[in-house]
């Protein structure tokens, strides 16, 4: 990735001829030089329904209009051809509000790419059921926020993260181990912009445990997934995934141990194809633009 302010074009529409010839057109009329451009075209013949997708990156410098006048300017172009599309700037960092409970391997490497810059993001706070990582948080100069979930206050809490993640101008919510279900309303309210790590690889051994069940299954490879969250559990469109092979000797204490790294670097990519609008939406899928 190149260290040069632009814009990211990303846009879906209905397939259909010249595409890709009315938007370059579009961008060369205003003098916009593209730096990347990613395209993929959806054919589904079960249900009738093409769709394309396309990513450009165009070099900010070269256009002769800024972003407001560009996305006004582009907009009848996109309602002809009928776009779900928006326009990023890549000198604004996204604000990324993470939740955590009591596993602590996402969370840290999280933070150390944060500080290390790896991840250019601005972290505007750190929600937890517990305080266990309160101190570790503060330290790094973060807001953390204890917000108890019990059986007896769900709705007030998850109204609680609700109005801290809009207090903070949250971008996206990152479930870093957060061990709780995201209440349907949640969902609803931020659709596409809640990221979760499962200790498995979905669609196989979804809920609580997976390490065990896939001791008890037997299975000789174990991953995890990045995904968003829906209202159906571990359910919601893949987004990233790895695996590592294991064997009849390995214990569950063994699994969690290798999956542990898994996790780590598969939310990591996950939420770097989000931060750098690689992920575009598909109904239950995603075309990931790596």
């Amino acid at each position: 990735m190149h260290n040069e302010h632009f814009y990211t074009l990303t846009a879906s529409c209905p397939d259909q001829v010249g595409i890709i010839a009315h938007v370059s057109g579009f961008i060369a009329e205003h003098g916009g030089w593209i730096l990347e451009s990613s395209y993929h075209s959806d054919n589904d013949s079960d249900s009738n329904a093409n769709r394309y997708f396309m990513r450009m990156e165009i070099r900010a410098a070269s256009l002769s209009c800024g972003i407001e006048e560009f996305c006004r300017k582009f907009a009848p172009l996109a309602a002809r051809l009928e776009m779900d599309w928006q326009v990023t700037d890549s000198a604004v960092k996204k604000r990324v509000v993470v939740l955590v409970s009591k596993q602590e391997h996402c969370l840290y490497d999280l933070l150390a790419r944060w500080q290390a810059k790896e991840l250019n993001i601005e972290i505007p706070c750190v929600i937890s059921n517990h305080e266990t990582f309160r101190g570790f948080v503060e330290w790094h100069g973060i807001p953390f926020h204890h917000v108890p979930v019990t059986l007896d206050n769900k709705p007030a809490a998850y109204a609680e993260v609700a109005r801290l993640f809009q207090e903070a101008r949250g971008d996206c919510m990152v479930l870093a181990r957060y061990m709780q279900i995201i209440p349907p309303e949640l969902c609803a309210a931020y659709p596409g912009r809640i990221l979760n790590i499962h200790h498995s690889f979905l669609p196989s051994f979804v809920g609580a445990k997976p390490y065990h069940q896939a001791y008890q299954r037997g299975v000789k490879l174990i991953g995890a997934t990045c995904h968003f969250v829906t209202p159906e559990l571990d359910q919601g469109p893949i987004i990233e995934q790895d695996v590592i092979r294991i064997d009849h000797s390995d214990s569950v204490e063994d699994m969690v141990r290798y999956g542990k790294d898994i996790e780590k670097a598969v939310l990591a990519r996950g939420l770097r194809y989000f931060l750098e609008d690689r992920v575009l939406l598909h109904g239950n899928k995603t075309v990931v633009f790596r």
